[in-house]
């Protein structure tokens, strides 16, 4: 098991050390303030989640990833009557009527903040972000945003229970490695009743993370990627509708990653679904809501790749509480 850790793992530090990809998630739709900084302040209620991303289960030091995320709207007017309040309990955002009766949300801010731990075997990647955005209504069916998120990454190793062949190698001189960069990320997200779309660039601010000693090493610096997301909403009877959604991952030196998702959603209560994630895994996933506070997710990758010889697949979940919940919704009004 040691070497098969070292032949599968090893490679994986490096890559991740160098490119610093942000975290996959199976169920971004579910939270998509996660990889766009856009979304911040989209609904009329705080919305709390916490995750915890568990990867090729079975295999020694495989990535898990876990956060807490928060973002609400400022302001009293947005939270009070205007385009984007509903009176009593909302309704359904599944239905037809709904889509009918959907108006764009008023001009506001919203604000937010992530906090996530991202670990493979010794490698571990903290981050703390701070979000601001600003939503306009195009029309009375249309808002835009454009967010933008700062924070702090701390990239760490622990080395002391690595063995290496040649024990001078200055891959690793110390046993423990820490390093804190800042980060900048963008996004712009559009959304209507029956759409949303949006485009995320993370890591705009280059940084030397890795921890050769190397000349060439010293001066590797992290790259920007780009995150770009799109669905829509398909009416299959007054309260169930199919929205199938697509997340397009591409970063400088690494291979366009492509995620499509279908989701029956069966008007607020519960919602199933499925997708492929191109030469890595088929996913499902199912959710539910309790009440006007609570709803929980979860999903399960079957892995396709060469890791499938050791992998047990990959579990998500992702607890989500409505705070502040006046309108008493039983899901996202306009981030379904």
């Amino acid at each position: 098991m040691a070497s098969r850790f070292c032949l599968l793992i090893i490679p994986l530090l490096i890559s991740r050390a160098f490119a610093q990809q942000q975290p996959q998630y199976t169920q971004y739709t579910l939270n998509s303030f996660l990889i766009n900084p856009a979304v911040a302040g989209i609904e009329n209620y705080t919305d709390l989640r916490f995750g915890n991303r568990m990867q090729w289960t079975g295999l020694t030091g495989a990535p898990q990833t876990k956060y807490v995320s928060m973002h609400t709207a400022l302001g009293k007017n947005y939270l009070g009557d205007n385009a984007n309040s509903f009176s009593g309990t909302g309704e359904n955002p599944m239905s037809r009527s709904f889509v009918k009766s959907y108006l764009a949300a008023a001009p506001h801010h919203g604000v937010g903040v992530i906090a996530l731990e991202d670990k493979t075997g010794p490698l571990k990647n903290t981050e703390v972000k701070l979000n601001y955005a600003y939503h306009l209504g195009l029309s009375t069916k249309v808002n835009l945003a454009v967010g933008v998120s700062v924070g702090i990454t701390q990239l760490s190793l622990d080395a002391s229970n690595l063995v290496f062949e040649d024990s001078s190698d200055p891959f690793f001189a110390a046993n423990t490695y820490k390093k804190l960069s800042p980060s900048i990320s963008l996004g712009m997200w559009l959304y209507g009743p029956r759409f949303f779309g949006g485009l995320a660039l993370h890591q705009l601010l280059p940084s030397s993370n890795v921890f050769l000693t190397s000349t060439t090493a010293s001066t590797a610096k992290t790259q920007p990627q780009a995150l770009l997301s799109a669905g829509y909403k398909l009416s299959l009877s007054e309260d169930i509708a199919a929205i199938p959604s697509i997340l397009l991952n591409y970063q400088m030196g690494m291979p366009l990653a492509v995620d499509g998702n279908v989701k029956l959603a069966f008007k607020d209560k519960f919602w199933l679904g499925g997708g492929y994630r191109r030469n890595d895994a088929f996913t499902a996933n199912a959710g539910f809501t309790v009440g006007y506070l609570l709803n929980i997710g979860y999903s399960y990758d079957v892995t396709t790749s060469n890791l499938n010889t050791v992998s047990n697949g990959t579990h998500e979940i992702i607890v989500g509480i409505l705070l502040n919940n006046r309108y008493r919704v039983t899901c996202p009004q306009k981030n379904w």
